[in-house]
Parts: C-alpha cells; sequence; structure tokens
C-alpha cells in the first residue's frame, strides 16, 4: 500500500480519469450508494478477484470508515503482477462529500448495515 488520500485528492484523480476506484462493500451497500465510477468489489472476494487489477497504474478503495480499504490496498499492493500504486481513501465514504450514485430509487446514504428483514 502506498498510503491514505482524501477527498479532494480522490476527486482530482477522479476528474482526470487517473484512478480505478474499488468499492469493498457488500453488493446491497453499493446499490444504495456509491462514489461515481467506482466499481464493487466485496472483500470477501478481492483475494480471488486481485489479478483484475494487475495492469492499472493506480487504485483507490473505498469502504465505510477507512478502515477495511487500508487492507483492501494492502492485499493487492501485495499482489505480485501489480505494479501500479495504491491508496485507501481514508475517511470513507462517510466522508465523500459528493454526490453518490445509486442502483436504488430510494435512499443514497452510505449505509453499511443490512437491510431491515422486514
Amino acid at each position: 500500500m502506498d498510503g491514505e488520500i482524501n477527498g479532494e485528492e480522490l476527486r482530482a484523480l477522479l476528474d482526470e480519469d487517473e484512478a480505478r476506484v474499488v468499492d469493498i462493500r457488500s453488493p446491497n451497500a453499493f446499490e444504495r450508494g456509491h462514489i461515481p465510477g467506482s466499481e464493487n468489489v466485496p472483500f470477501p472476494s478481492l483475494v480471488d478477484e486481485v489479478e483484475r487489477f494487475e495492469d492499472e497504474e493506480r487504485v483507490v478503495t473505498v469502504c465505510p470508515k477507512g478502515k477495511s480499504s487500508v487492507q483492501a490496498a494492502r492485499l493487492i499492493a501485495s499482489y505480485e503482477g501489480f505494479d501500479g500504486r495504491v491508496d485507501s481513501f481514508a475517511p470513507g465514504l462517510t466522508g465523500w462529500e459528493g454526490a453518490l450514485e445509486s442502483s436504488d430509487d430510494g435512499d443514497q446514504t452510505a449505509n453499511e448495515g443490512p437491510e431491515a428483514p422486514f
């Protein structure tokens, strides 16, 4: 892992299309709201899918509060085929100050909790 970045740095990377943003939350949480342009690779799947990033020059990992994304960034950085730069989004999705994309018509929050059973 190369480091952690803040919202301003991530926005600049997105504006210049210079990073692949990987949201490691569950698919349901991702659908409820995510950083525009990010892709969902749930943390439990990351080990099996890490080779997807081997040709990337820059990857930024995102989670709800910036803790699990550090572990995800370390995992990607440790992959033998990856030679790029990988950072964690330090504030996490709860610290993102921009709009969120959603596959859901409802709430666009960064809620990571499970869906209600009823």
